[in-house]
């Protein structure tokens, strides 16, 4: 890994993941991605480079080849297979963790289906042995005090995200899933497992998906809590880009270790280091 003082340089990596919202694109309001400056030449770069490369956002509220085909639409040269969304990370930890285990799901109704397509026994009220919470459009109290009383009872709470804001073309976008765990957690008394962005759980969903150890990929995202964390567990380069939702002050805050290994204005400045 580079030191503070070497340029950095993308040569010898071997695959990339990188952010959408704030990194790659921001959503106007109507929900449209819509492109940062360079992101396109950017990506088709890397293609003709012929390294892999996945695009990691914390969406979860539909399937990650739909949330392709949407950006895709919008501009982006990716296909249904260069996406992971914290829907893909979850379905792998509980095959690997809690098989068998009914789960209860607080998320969209495309995310409940999907999810039991992939073999997740699902739960309806407090005999769920796992509680997960991804993206919802709304909530009944009713809902969550199931939840809690599950988790109360022992289910591990499982969340996609448990960071407050995303970064939208009219500033930051708030995150439901976060909002409903963090009820969840104040009522029953414990701390979520995020198994989206950052995690262990995340870190396993790129190995196996680029097929490279993640000490040769590097991660491009603009927020440091989120995507430069997740770098950090699976020893890549990181790389920050400052058209999202990290400030300076953001960042001055971080320890030292945890700060990324170099800091760009916007994707566009990739293209001189590929």
């Amino acid at each position: 890994m580079r030191s503070d003082t070497e340029p950095l340089s993308l040569q010898k990596v071997k695959g990339f993941v990188f952010d959408v919202d704030g990194t790659l694109a921001h959503r106007g309001p109507d929900g449209r991605a819509i492109p940062q400056p360079g992101a396109v030449r950017v990506l088709q770069r890397i293609r003709a480079s012929g390294r892999p490369f996945v695009l990691f956002t914390n969406g979860s509220h539909k399937s990650s080849a739909a949330i392709a085909r949407g950006l895709h639409e919008d501009g982006l040269p990716i296909s249904d297979d260069q996406v992971l969304t914290p829907i893909d990370s979850t379905i792998s930890y509980l095959r690997r963790n809690h098989r068998g285990r009914p789960a209860l799901l607080l998320a969209t109704d495309a995310t409940r289906e999907l999810m039991e397509r992939s073999g997740v026994p699902l739960a309806s009220a407090e005999e769920a042995e796992v509680v997960f919470v991804a993206h919802v459009d709304e909530i009944e109290m009713a809902t969550l005090e199931r939840a809690a009383r599950a988790v109360k009872r022992g289910a591990p709470l499982l969340t996609g995200s448990y960071v407050s804001a995303y970064a939208g073309a009219h500033g930051p976008i708030f995150s439901r899933g976060a909002m409903v765990t963090a009820a969840i957690a104040k009522a029953a008394g414990v701390n979520p497992r995020v198994v989206g962005k950052p995690s262990r759980a995340a870190v396993a969903e790129l190995r196996e998906h680029l097929r490279l150890p993640t000490d040769e990929l590097a991660v491009i995202g603009d927020d440091v809590n989120m995507d430069i964390a997740l770098g950090h567990i699976g020893g890549s380069l990181t790389v920050l880009v400052r058209s999202g939702i990290s400030d300076q002050a953001q960042l001055d805050r971080v320890p030292v270790r945890r700060r990324p290994h170099a800091i760009i204005d916007g994707v566009a400045d990739l293209l001189e280091l590929l």
